[in-house]
């Protein structure tokens, strides 16, 4: 006998006591509705019925007293509202091994509900919690559809997917399984929509073998480990997804796997943002790699990475790193804040970059070490320490490309290095734009140089240069310095508004120098004794100071006389020297520098980055005053007198005497002099006698700045009737006095600063502004280290770098702590233990005598010596 409904409840009428039960006396299509209670069986579904409970979700629960509480054998059955339960023996609470069966709102626990054989379930809305093992087990050749749902409290995986396996899951949400959220292996596939996963303690989705999973806007957040795993020969496709704060890597692939991510997002990783080893093939088009705590993106062994109008900002390391074998795209991306280099490619690597945006990286836009190779098409680099840096013997190719802003050179080739340049153009650079160092190979068509801190181009002895079609301009120093003994070509090539001679040409060199063109700039030739340069088919045009040899085809040296009309040739200067000629013809001083570069020469400071914006804006608002004054409109108020607050160390000083030149460059000042004062300057000893020091200290300011260090100790705490206070008041009073002559500077500790501004009305009117000077960060005192190392011709193995950091992040940060003063003695210090080590050594070579190991690091003792 059968019925189209059947009750199932302990007591009453007509009802059947256990749902086992009512499963065989319902109709095919039939309902068995459950009444409230605990059920203990396990229950078998072979037949299309409906198995609900009567008064909704968790008022039904079905406990297995062993083995699965439910198996789901064929039929179209639909199971609602049922809590299942197995005794926690790690086994399937639920097994579906075959039919089409709907599982909608119920919740499983105990156990996993696993799908195998050629199952099609479909889950709706279901939850898996409380499980000693694995949430979800798909296996077999089964097509499971999962809607919905949650999984949460799990021992084991979140998700398993293995065998042939295809499920299609949407709307999941897996929360905190001890191993990995999602785990795909075998051959299986399968696709996740819309998934939300947190806090796995392992990896978010892992596929090995040859699984083929794909996400579509899945969220992946706080995994211990990696984000996304990918091994063996697996295929994973993440479209839309975003992967935040992993323990490990955001994205890992290795062995012979292949990741493609289309508009996904990898954000705040505790690692590298993507990852590519062995022979694996990682591919993104879209999409971001957000503040990760290591490079961006990183490529080693043979594989390849290919990345399309992805954005990479703020990296711990490397934007983007290739190394030993491996090869990359970089095609129409931006790079924003890299704490290193944008771009690393070493070992054998290979890079091909297209329409690349890179900014703002603390070191290198581009860095070419070892064997690298790399080809640029269109690529933007600004604000970078240094453009480009090449140290592979590769000829690394730059096309129609540009440089802007770098903090140094806008392009170095290094010593046995290699650069084919072709329609790049180099801009506002803090030093040279272009340096060949010795041994080095560069050849430079149609580019552009120009408002360089330092010469145009720099050629040194024994390097290999053809430069043609390529125009020079505003250069801070000569327009081409050719070094003792160096050689170049230049072809077609213009030279213009070079603060220097437009080419210097140092003894025993012999450039080649053809059609030519000098104008506009007020000197263009120096050749040193010795020189031997050729001139073809040159032009000077509107030039102050023309040397150009007048026979323009022969040798020109020493005895080649001007052109005519020409200013007799100086004596030798020293490379570089500015030709303003004298009476007797010497070479004098340059003047302090245009505005240009010496705001060029405010950014080439280490950090103090809120220091250089208030700067360069106190000059723009100088600059409107002037304007302003020229077209008889009243100027805003401006006050040029500074507060300092900054601990000791933080370049205050050097700020000091730069701002003095910068108010001189726009003509508020005389002379732009820096006069350095302290209490002991300032103060008398006995009454009567403070007033006169005092006036004896302004007046040796006038024109310039007056830099008053320490300025608290003017007004001692406690003693109200101190000198100090005298010497205030007289300050006061001569800032009145020559408001327009005169730039006072005060400076010291943030606390006290404010404490001594308050000391008297008068200050806190006439002191407007304070300047704040950050401590110097871990990486800004290498930075500083680093350059005292490259300013006296040392360098740093890559090893001492990594040591050198260490140390650093060590030092005691009290009280006494120097800042860039404690980074110097640092230097000094590693010199020292460089000598002793080097004299110990006896015979050595030159490198020996340059490079600075870790084993020239302070030891501990010097480390106790910072402590005390």
């Amino acid at each position: 006998m059968t019925a189209g409904l059947v009750r199932v409840g302990p007591r009453g009428f007509g009802m059947q006591r256990t749902i086992s039960a009512a499963i065989r006396v319902a109709a095919d299509g039939g309902v068995v509705s459950v009444t409230p209670g605990e059920y203990r069986e396990s229950l078998v579904l072979d037949r299309s019925v409906t198995i609900t409970a009567e008064q909704g979700a968790e008022s039904v629960r079905v406990i297995s007293p062993g083995g699965p509480a439910l198996q789901v054998v064929s039929g179209a059955g639909t199971v609602r509202d049922l809590t299942i339960e197995q005794d926690a023996s790690g086994g399937a609470a639920v097994l579906v091994t075959g039919g089409t069966v709907v599982l909608e709102r119920c919740c499983i626990s105990g156990g996993c509900l696993e799908v195998t054989g050629d199952a099609e379930p479909e889950l709706r809305d279901c939850r898996v919690r409380k499980v000693p093992a694995d949430g979800l087990r798909f296996t077999g050749d089964s097509r499971a559809t999962v809607r919905g749902g949650a999984l949460s409290e799990l021992a084991g995986h979140g998700v398993v997917v293995a065998g042939g396996a295809t499920p299609t899951i949407s709307g999941l949400s897996i929360s905190g399984p001890a191993g990995d959220a999602i785990h795909v292996s075998g051959h299986a596939t399968g696709v996740f929509e819309d998934c939300e996963i947190v806090g796995p303690g392992r990896a978010g989705l892992r596929v090995t073998e040859s699984g083929a999973p794909l996400l579509r806007g899945c969220r992946i957040r706080d995994a211990a480990a990696t984000g996304v795993f990918a091994g063996g020969s697996a295929k994973v496709v993440l479209r839309g997804c975003r992967i935040e704060r992993t323990g490990a890597a955001g994205v890992l692939a290795t062995d012979e796997s292949v990741v493609t991510m289309a508009g996904s997002t990898v954000a705040d990783a505790a690692d590298t943002g993507l990852v590519a080893r062995d022979s694996a093939v990682l591919t993104a088009d879209g999409g971001a790699v957000l503040r990760p705590a290591g490079n961006g993106a990183f490529a080693v062994g043979a594989a390849r990475m290919e990345l399309t109008c992805c954005e990479f900002t703020d990296t711990g390391y490397s934007a983007v790193h290739l190394g030993e074998r491996a090869g990359g795209v970089l095609k129409d991306c931006v790079i924003g804040g890299s704490a290193e280099h944008a771009v690393t490619v070493t070992g054998d690597a290979l890079l091909r970059a297209e329409g690349t945006g890179m900014m703002r990286s603390r070191m290198s836009g581009v860095m070419v070490t070892e064997r690298g190779d790399v080809a640029m098409h269109g690529c933007q680099i600004s604000e970078a320490r240094t453009g480009i840096c090449l140290r592979s013997p590769r000829r690394v190719l730059v096309a129609d490309c540009q440089i802007t802003k770098p903090r140094r050179a806008g392009i170095e080739v290094g010593a046995g290095a290699g650069a084919v340049l072709r329609e790049v153009r180099v801009e506002d650079c803090g030093a040279a734009g272009i340096v060949a160092e010795s041994g080095s190979l560069l050849v430079a068509r149609d580019c552009e140089i120009t408002g360089t801190g330092g010469s145009g181009v720099v050629i040194r002895a024994g390097s290999d240069a053809e430069i043609r079609s390529t125009t020079i301009a505003r250069t801070a120093s000569n327009g081409v310095y050719v070094s003792d003994n160096g050689h170049v070509l230049m072809e077609d090539c213009a030279m213009s508004a070079a603060s220097y001679p437009a080419l210097y040409v140092g003894a025993g060199a012999d450039p080649v120098i053809r059609r030519c063109r000098f104008h506009d700039t007020a000197q263009d030739v120096l050749i040193a004794d010795g020189a031997e340069p050729l001139f073809e088919c040159c032009l000077a045009d509107r030039v102050t100071s023309s040397l150009l040899p007048a026979d323009a085809n022969a040798p020109a040296g020493r005895s080649a006389a001007p052109a005519a009309g020409a200013s007799p040739s100086p004596s030798p200067a020293r490379p570089g020297a500015k030709a303003v000629a004298g009476a007797a013809g010497q070479a004098t001083d340059p003047a302090p520098g245009d505005l240009d570069s010496l705001l060029a020469e405010l950014r080439r400071l280490v950090g103090l980055d809120r220091v250089k914006r208030d700067v360069t804006t106190l000059v723009h608002l100088a600059q409107m005053v002037r304007l302003r004054e020229q077209a008889g409109l009243p100027p805003p108020p401006l006050s040029r007198h500074l507060v300092f607050a900054g601990n000791p160390g933080t370049g205050k000083t050097t700020v000091a005497r730069l701002y003095g030149r910068l108010l001189h460059a726009l003509g508020m000042l005389a002379s732009g002099h820096l006069v350095e004062a302290d209490r002991a300057d300032l103060v008398g000893e006995y009454v009567g006698h403070t007033a006169p020091k005092t006036q004896a200290v302004f007046r040796k300011a006038l024109g310039g700045v007056l830099f008053i260090d320490e300025a608290y100790a003017l007004t001692p705490r406690g003693q109200a009737s101190d000198f100090g206070q005298e010497t205030i008041a007289t300050l006061v009073k001569l800032m009145e006095d020559h408001r327009d002559e005169v730039a006072v500077i005060v400076a010291g500790y943030p606390d006290e600063m404010s404490r001594f501004i308050a000391a008297n009305p008068g200050l806190g009117s006439r002191f407007s502004r304070t300047l704040s000077f950050d401590d110097y960060s871990t990486t800004e005192l290498v930075e500083i280290i680093a350059s005292q190392a490259t300013e006296h011709r040392y360098e740093l193995s890559e090893q001492a770098k990594e040591a050198l950091f260490d140390f650093v992040a060590l030092l005691p940060r009290g009280a006494t702590f120097g800042n860039g003063r404690t980074a110097r003695q640092v230097f000094q210090l590693m010199t020292e233990r460089h000598a002793r080590r080097v004299a110990e050594a006896g015979i050595v070579t030159r490198e020996d005598l340059t490079t600075l190991l870790p084993a020239d690091l302070p030891g501990e003792t010097d480390l106790r010596d910072w402590t005390d």
